[in-house]
């Protein structure tokens, strides 16, 4: 037993787990706390708004596969990070929020103390996948180590521990921290498996669809794409588990040319978002089979299949592909060629989506392949979904679901926090960017090498769109009037380049990336003169 504050007996617990870096703004109920991070040498990367330090902890987490950790104070603290949580919840990520709580005597008393909530326990519940109250610091390793098993098991999702204000600087005889393992993850059934490996030696032109709760199946799944020559498409959070150098990695826009002939749908680790009738693709073909493998057994009746297999993905899928082999596949006379066909055709269409690819092409032809690029809902960032390459997985980040505006920038910081070595290229919207301008800042400060690139129609573009196309062309509060780009990231200390036509990128996302520290490039975009990306997310019925 040792004597520790119940900040140190929080940290000791995020030691013990492997935790080096937290994100944080400190505020008085949380001082104790922060203290203990200095005091434990832990490198704690400050910003200027609760919700960045929500995001980077999501960045960190979705780009390195560890825990990300985060603290800041209760009530607003927590409100205003509510959103990077929300986005780590929808996007199976494990995000930790340590925060703080009204002083002990006052839990529950509703006497209006600083920064109180009414039931902040409550209010987290409901958009994280965990949460507990550690109220004695005796009670810290366990509570830590529990939100750590919850965060990893089964489907990843955020947690959150609180702690009251006076209990951070209370001394207790604490134990050892202590990591538990993950819970067990239920085994495929072998019957199940065995129905699916019907299911695909009866299709003559199966399709593959992945989500984040395949990356660890990357293998196995590559194989089972090529015993049965099954293209694999990722909608957003699976980009890059089959990488699109390989002719069987394909985009959404590939993918619904060869939609019409697909008789059998794998879905591995995913919400299957895109082939999902009515949700991104508007039909289903006549008779198509499915077969899905998840780790959740919610997600079986949220869209039902005909082999529902609850599994960790890697484990189903090394059954499935041993029981294809042993049940025998007799490939498609031709099908690599009708799916290189597919990738070539939707390549040349996708052209038109101007001048968003001629950006995005320079882009991935500039940037690595182990590079990291965040989305922004913005013109462009739409547009990457389909029309950037991504070779590896947890290189392309986006907000999945939730489409949280403002959240890439932040996001990037993160993420080259835990990937110093990696380029990481941030792509933005100036309604987006301007959520979280204020952390050019921390990006100066702790010399974040992130490139954001914000690319300014003065107008929320999406919306503007929108509503003059639905509303007899009226406008409202779409239109923005915006800083300087450049002066206002010199203002900063963060060196920039303006860039008004593709031909000027290239040169200027060379220099960006050789400086190496933080660096803005806005690239000037006429206001209504950019091709709307959506045909390829939400495309017609053939």
């Amino acid at each position: 037993m040792t004597t520790l504050t119940g900040g140190e007996a929080i940290v000791s617990g995020l030691v013990a787990h492997g935790v080096d870096t937290v994100f944080g703004l400190p505020g008085a109920q949380v001082y104790g706390l922060f203290d203990a991070f200095h005091q434990a040498q832990l490198k704690v990367i400050g910003a200027r708004h609760e919700q960045a330090c929500g995001y980077m902890a999501f960045g960190y987490a979705r780009s390195s596969g560890r825990p990300g950790v985060f603290s800041v104070v209760p009530g607003p603290g927590v409100l205003n990070a509510s959103a990077a949580l929300l986005t780590a919840f929808g996007c199976n990520e494990p995000v930790l929020c340590v925060t703080g709580q009204v002083p002990t005597s006052f839990l529950g008393k509703g006497r209006g103390h600083l920064h109180e909530m009414p039931d902040q326990l409550a209010t987290l519940r409901t958009y994280v996948k965990w949460a507990d109250r550690i109220e004695y610091p005796g009670n810290a390793p366990t509570v830590v180590a529990r939100a750590f098993q919850e965060m990893m098991s089964g489907r990843r999702g955020p947690a959150s521990v609180e702690m009251p204000w006076d209990v951070f600087t209370r001394r207790a005889d604490t134990a050892s921290a202590k990591v538990l393992e993950p819970l067990p993850a239920p085994q495929p059934d072998a019957d199940l498996i065995k129905q699916a490996a019907a299911l695909i030696k009866a299709s003559k032109a199966p399709m593959i669809f992945v989500g984040s709760g395949a990356i660890e199946a990357r293998e196995e799944i590559l194989e089972l794409a090529e015993m049965i020559d099954a293209p694999v498409v990722a909608f957003r959070s699976g980009r890059g588990i089959v990488s699109n150098a390989h002719e069987l990695g394909l985009t959404m826009a590939a993918a619904y040319k060869l939609w019409p002939t697909t008789d059998l749908m794998v879905a591995i680790g995913t919400r299957a978002e895109l082939p999902a009738s009515g949700f991104r693709w508007p039909y289903q073909p006549k008779g198509l089979k499915s077969i899905r493998i998840d780790i959740d057994p919610a997600e079986m009746r949220r869209l039902a299949s005909d082999a529902a297999i609850v599994a960790d993905a890697k484990a189903g899928t090394i059954d499935l592909v041993a029981a294809v082999k042993k049940a025998g596949y007799a490939k498609g006379s031709g099908r690599r060629g009708t799916i290189r066909e597919a990738t070539a055709t939707a390549q040349a269409e996708i052209q038109r989506i101007q001048p968003q690819m001629a950006y995005l092409n320079i882009l991935r032809e500039v940037l690595p392949a182990n590079a990291i690029v965040t989305d922004e809902l913005s013109q462009v960032g739409f547009a990457s979904w389909y029309g950037f390459p991504v070779y590896e997985p947890r290189t392309f980040i986006t907000s999945g679901y939730q489409g949280t505006l403002g959240s890439g920038f932040p996001t990037a910081l993160g993420a080259k926090v835990a990937n110093p070595d990696k380029p990481v290229v941030a792509i933005t919207g100036d309604g987006g960017f301007m959520f979280g301008v204020q952390e050019l800042s921390t990006a100066v400060q702790f010399n974040i090498g992130v490139v954001t690139l914000v690319f300014n129609n003065n107008a929320y573009g999406n919306v503007r769109r929108d509503q003059r196309q639905h509303f007899d062309g009226r406008v409202v509060a779409s239109d923005l009037v915006n800083p300087d780009f450049v002066k206002l990231a010199e203002s900063f200390g963060v060196a920039a380049a303006r860039v008004t036509a593709p031909d000027q990128f290239k040169a200027a996302l060379e220099k960006a990336l050789a400086h190496g520290g933080p660096y803005l490039i806005s690239v000037e975009v006429t206001r209504d003169s950019e091709v709307s990306p959506w045909a390829f997310i939400h495309p017609s019925k053939p």
